[in-house]
């Protein structure tokens, strides 16, 4: 595909550790004082603005309804397929190429730019279905080994499907949101009966989020083969969890109010077309899958991730460097599964990927790995101590791939913690 060719350059500076090259083009939903909601894709510290592009006759030969760029979500401009969302990329690459003179974008910048500093960035899909797997081994070994016997960590089912449960879309928020502090029922004496009141061991969940682009009927199944046809794209995805009140409920229906308090994604859509320069191998899968487990080529994907906790006052601190490629069970895996009993997949509809934790501790993805149940604390640039995020702190996921000079990135995902509000 042209757009990923590494030696494209743009004509509009873009700085090496950009998330935003030429090469990586996302998609996003912007609000400006001038108007009002309208699709965008960014290069270097700009938003662009797609409508302004349509309007300049850009888009004129590429054959949709160029009002889907005008919504407030990008459903319907997704709905339109990859073969026009994949035209749309390519044409802004031409428009911004420094050698591509067909199509010259140079005295428009006013029209078709803004700064990502003066731009609002919103949620960027409205969000049917939301389902959460649990798919990276050593996350669930290390859970298993805190809360059971470290030697039966995995529970018998986790080797033989990718474990997902249904979560709540209605509070996947998008990056810059505050997260109020839930509260929720807790037993912190095991003697003693439960007790209401906010959480006290706020965590979050470093995961990967990606995003259904081609329905799927009822009783229809999607194999391994086909489901990268229905994948648009992937985001960063933290899913808050409230360990103590979690503990309480989950038996033995699974999470319900230490989950859907909050979700924090990040605004930008990155393409999976923009992604395919950084396939690679999943780990060995042993036992032996069930045939329609089974997939063809790389379907893991090298993604560095990193998080990092932001006082209300003091440097930040990064406690988490991991990387998409540790998942057990893969996107397409999970989608296989996720509709082999006839489930039916709609538009905008979200998948986490589930903790993407690695191999070392540096490489953990939750507080509760990382401080192993807070008997580790986190040692914090102004002298303090993290168990778990404290009120005032923000929490901020980055994640970028790096490959033949080019950086890929997905911008931040970041949401700061406010006190609770307890019912009285």
């Amino acid at each position: 595909m042209r757009v990923n060719n590494p030696s494209l350059q743009s004509w509009v500076e873009v700085a090496p550790d950009s998330d935003f090259p030429i090469q990586n083009l996302p998609f996003g939903v912007f609000h400006h004082t001038e108007f009002g909601p309208r699709a965008c894709s960014a290069i270097g510290d700009y938003v662009i603005d797609l409508v302004a592009v349509a309007e300049h006759s850009f888009f004129d030969d590429l054959d949709f309804d160029k009002s889907v760029l005008s919504n407030r979500y990008l459903n319907n401009f997704i709905r339109c397929g990859k073969k026009i969302t994949s035209a749309v990329r390519n044409r802004l690459s031409e428009i911004l190429d420094t050698d591509h003179d067909e199509w010259d974008a140079k005295g428009l910048e006013e029209f078709i730019f803004v700064k990502m500093n003066e731009a609002k960035m919103l949620l960027p899909i409205q969000i049917g279905d939301y389902t959460d797997f649990y798919s990276s081994k050593e996350h669930a070994t290390n859970i298993g080994s805190l809360f059971r016997d470290p030697e039966n960590a995995l529970l018998p089912n986790w080797k033989h499907l990718p474990v997902g449960y249904h979560g709540r879309a209605s509070s996947i928020v998008v990056s810059d949101t505050p997260v109020i502090r839930p509260c929720g029922q807790t037993k912190p004496n095991a003697d003693e009966p439960p007790v209401y009141g906010p959480s006290r061991l706020l965590d979050f969940e470093l995961e990967m989020g990606f995003v259904i682009g081609k329905e799927s009927e009822l009783g229809q199944s999607i194999s391994t083969g086909e489901a990268e046809d229905h994948i648009f794209g992937l985001m960063l995805f933290n899913d808050w969890s409230a360990r103590d009140i979690q503990k309480w409920e989950y038996v033995p229906l699974g999470p319900f109010l230490g989950k859907s308090f909050a979700s924090t994604v990040s605004p930008w859509i990155v393409t999976l077309e923009a992604l395919e320069p950084f396939r690679m191998p999943g780990p060995v899968q042993d036992p032996e899958v069930l045939p329609y487990l089974k997939y063809e080529g790389l379907r893991n994907f090298d993604i560095n991730l990193q998080v990092a906790i932001q006082p209300e006052a003091g440097a930040e601190k990064v406690v988490c460097n991991s990387n998409f490629q540790y998942m057990y069970w893969n996107m397409s895996q999970q989608l296989a599964h996720h509709t082999v009993n006839g489930c039916n997949v709609r538009v905008g509809d979200m998948y986490a990927s589930g903790t993407i934790s690695g191999p070392e501790k540096g490489s953990y993805g939750s507080m509760l790995e990382i401080t192993w149940k807070g008997t580790q604390p986190v040692e914090m640039p102004d002298g303090s101590q993290r168990k778990f995020i404290a009120d005032g702190d923000t929490v901020v996921m980055r994640g970028w791939c790096e490959k033949d000079g080019v950086r890929i990135g997905f911008g931040e995902a970041n949401g700061k913690v406010l006190p609770a509000k307890p019912i009285a």
